[in-house]
């Protein structure tokens, strides 16, 4: 996820990059004992986003990098679901300025309050984006992704050692979008925190809290209409792509 100080093309691969493993990483009733390796979690998590069906959350992000200028932090709320073949989903900013990301299966739309600006694509123009496949379930965490221990160099404290599995992912073919991803995994297989790095050195880090797993299945299709629409203000530019 990205705030406004930066470009929205690069707004929506990491959003997308976040989307790939936020949205597998659901619960897991399975016990694992011993040391797990990463291939080993990364496979967990693959089944677990298999047969999860929604998820939400609520998320503060940071990011830096010499190209954002000065540092950028935003918070919001997210919602995803699954039915049948089509995933639906929702980035909601709320500070530092409204900012939405909407699919609902066959238009992508970026709205920016402060741009007054909203960017409207095909979603199935995204499907060769690695993140994006994976999420909309044509990709594959295990052959899409090396699976690696953390990078040394990644800030973890001795909480997060004892409270988390942390691993890297590395995309297999080189993406100027994401060049790493470090996922901190709670011990019932929530992902508790991300840190997204691009080949530009951009470094976006997300924390979620509030999670709710399946909590949208028994929504009624009234409800679950409005949650993934959205109109934007009068005014709006409205950029189709």
């Amino acid at each position: 996820m990205i705030t406004c100080h930066q470009s929205p093309k690069i707004f929506v691969h990491l959003a997308l990059s976040a989307l790939l493993v936020i949205f597998l990483a659901g619960f897991s009733g399975i016990a694992h004992g011993g040391e797990e390796s990463p291939a080993d979690i990364g496979a967990r998590l693959q089944a677990n986003y298999n047969r999860i069906r929604s998820l939400t959350f609520d998320f503060t992000q940071q990011t830096s990098g010499q190209l954002t200028g000065r540092g950028g932090s935003g918070s919001g709320q997210a919602y995803f679901l699954k039915t049948g073949k089509t995933s639906k989903m929702l980035w909601n900013y709320n500070e530092p300025d409204k900012q939405v990301i909407l699919s609902d299966g066959t238009t992508l739309s970026m709205y920016f309050a402060k741009l007054k600006q909203m960017i409207i694509t095909p979603a199935d123009s995204l499907q060769q984006d690695i993140t994006y496949s994976f999420f909309s379930g044509a990709g594959n965490l295990e052959n899409d992704f090396r699976i690696l221990p953390p990078d040394p160099e990644v800030g973890m404290t001795d909480t997060d050692k004892s409270s988390f599995k942390i691993i890297q992912l590395i995309p297999n073919k080189p993406r100027s979008q994401v060049s790493t991803i470090h996922v901190w995994v709670t011990a019932d297989s929530l992902i508790q925190r991300m840190e997204i790095r691009d080949s530009f050195d951009t470094v976006t880090i997300l924390n979620f809290s509030n999670i709710k797993v399946d909590s949208l299945v028994d929504e009624k299709a009234q409800v679950l209409k409005s949650l993934f629409s959205f109109t934007p203000p009068e005014g709006t530019e409205i950029i189709h792509q």
